[in-house]
């Protein structure tokens, strides 16, 4: 009776009422009061009366609600499922709504836009696994869109927005819309603020969803739907943006890059380079952001290969994918950081790189490494804070090698323990130089140690220690803090301990009395942590002289 009789004479009303109000009105009535299944049987003559409306009705906002209700009447029970593809609501709402376009050739482009969202929404609800159909949607909205140039009117990018959130948010999986192949053609037509949040969007879905994303050609087509973050964009000059926000964007990216993962180094290899490829066309500001998540990601693939290559070596130095062939790669990119004004960060990318190529047992790669650290150091550090930084890292670093022989060795070491002494504030050339005497004496290494060099580099801190006290007396009348003698105490407590013939109880008790007649002079400053450092150094002689056994007969002759 409803199809027969009702709904027909009610829409002839309706179109000849003429009045735009009235038939908006009326047009709303009938969808809301209806059950949706008496709708759905009747698709066929609701929707041949929009057309016939008065052109100024509002048809996008009626048809929306329709497909809203059909959307939520498909979602509410599986059962009714059937009902929808009897009828083929699908192409029936798809045809009404290129009519209606048609019909109104000056719908501004947000109307347009806000059919197709309304209709995606539809498919995905009542087809989920047809992704044809949703990509024929979205091959549509491309078609209407064509000839508009970028979109900057802000309700229009709203709603692509919310047309392309929609596929993310039904499967959670990026890799089902990187499947819709008019998917990046959509995006296109965003401006380019625009096209940065929804860039934004679909890397949160990404982390959101944990999803891994493992081959060079998902990685390839992913980037190409996220270059907003990844580029400028042709003409747009960077100082608009807020300094934040492109910190928050850069470090999205640099996440996303730890979450491309394979186990296959072959294709892992692939999708590093897919990434290098991008990120390197990112621009001085980006390029500190999106470097080092690179550079990890391929150290990761060296310690993978290097886990295989114990086992059963199947990757020679000719195999497509070797540690020599990825820290060739490395060492391209780190470069890249020094033309970008970023020489601390280079400089530590290449000590991490160092030590992966000493667990690989490449001697040259990793002198090569260090080589490139110590010309960054020379040449791009000017500043003394940086400086030491940057100093203690190279001592630490080298410290744990073990790949090197005694001449390249001794030359970094060299190296290390002169800029030490040429650091700007003689306290950190202190510390510097003490560090240093770590590099003679490695343990669980009998190679690497070397009890005169050791102690060579105590007193060298010692008498730095005690000019940096000169300079203060004559600067300012007192002596300064006796914490440095103390530090170097420990050093000497440090190597007495662990059998350094060259230090002995003489050193060791010498160095006791200088501290206390330091501290005991007029001229000394009250320094209440350089006590309290003290103390505690003293409580731990005490504490190892009662151990008893080897270690209290060694501790026992010195007199505190």
């Amino acid at each position: 009776m409803y199809k027969e009789v009702v709904l027909p004479r009610v829409l002839e009303q309706v179109v000849n009422c003429k009045d735009e109000l009235a038939q908006f009105y009326l047009m709303d009535c009938i969808i809301q009061v209806f059950p949706d299944e008496y709708h759905l049987q009747t698709l066929d003559v609701l929707l041949s009366a929009y057309p016939q409306l008065q052109p100024s009705v509002d048809i996008k906002t009626v048809l929306s609600q329709l497909m809203e209700r059909l959307s939520n009447y498909a979602a509410s029970s599986t059962e009714v499922l059937p009902e929808f593809l009897q009828v083929e609501a699908f192409s029936k709402l798809s045809n009404a709504i290129g009519k209606v376009i048609e019909a109104q050739p000056d719908m501004p482009t947000a109307g347009v836009v806000t059919l197709y969202s309304s209709l995606l929404t539809f498919t995905l609800h009542v087809h989920p696994d047809r992704l044809d159909y949703a990509d024929q949607v979205l091959g549509a909205c491309v078609k209407n869109l064509s000839g508009k140039g970028k979109i900057e009117d802000k309700k229009a990018t709203k709603q692509i927005v919310a047309l392309l959130s929609a596929p993310l948010e039904k499967y959670n999986d990026i890799m089902t819309a990187l499947k819709l192949s008019n998917y990046p053609r959509v995006m296109e037509y965003l401006d380019i603020p625009t096209n940065k949040v929804m860039a934004t969007v679909i890397i949160q879905s990404i982390m959101k969803n944990g999803t891994r994303i493992s081959t060079s050609d998902k990685v390839e087509a992913l980037f190409e739907l996220i270059k907003g973050l990844i580029k400028d964009s042709d003409g747009t000059p960077n100082d608009e943006l807020d300094e934040d926000d492109f910190k928050e964007e850069q470090n999205s990216v640099a996440r996303l890059i730890q979450m491309l993962y394979n186990d296959d180094p072959e294709e892992m290899f692939k999708i590093i380079e897919t990434v290098r490829k991008h990120v390197l066309t990112g621009g001085s500001k980006r390029l500190p952001f999106t470097v080092p998540p690179l550079i990890f990601s391929s150290l990761k693939l060296v310690r993978q290969l290097q886990g295989h290559g114990q086992e059963e070596n199947p990757f020679g130095d000719d195999a497509s994918t070797s540690p020599k062939k990825i820290f060739q790669l490395l060492n391209q990119t780190i470069e890249t950081l020094s033309g970008v004004l970023a020489p601390e960060l280079a400089l530590q990318l290449c000590l991490q790189c160092a030590e992966a190529a000493n667990d690989c047992e490449l001697e040259p790669v990793a002198y090569e490494f260090f080589t490139q650290a110590y010309i960054l150091y020379e040449e791009e550090i000017s500043d003394s804070r940086a400086q030491v930084t940057a100093i203690h890292l190279i001592i630490g670093t080298l410290q744990r090698m073990h790949v090197f022989g005694v001449e390249n060795r001794d030359t970094l070491t060299h190296k290390a323990t002169g800029y030490s002494a040429k650091l700007l504030k003689k306290p950190d050339q202190c510390r510097a130089v003490y560090a240093c005497s770590h590099l003679f004496w490695v343990d669980d290494h009998d190679n690497m140690k070397d009890g005169e060099r050791v102690l060579l580099c105590l007193k060298r801190a010692l008498r730095i220690a005690n000019a940096a006290q000169q300079m203060a007396n004559a600067a300012r009348g007192s002596t300064g803090s006796v914490m440095l003698f103390i530090e170097i105490l420990n050093k000497y407590l440090y190597f007495f301990e662990k059998g350094n013939p060259q230090v002995t109880v003489a050193s060791i008790q010498g160095l006791i009395e200088l501290i206390m007649n330091e501290m005991q002079s007029d001229s000394a400053t009250p320094d209440p942590s350089a006590d309290a450092f003290l103390a505690t150094t003293m409580r731990y002689i005490q504490f190892q002289k009662q151990k008893g056994g080897t270690v209290g007969e060694k501790y026992e002759p010195i007199k505190v």
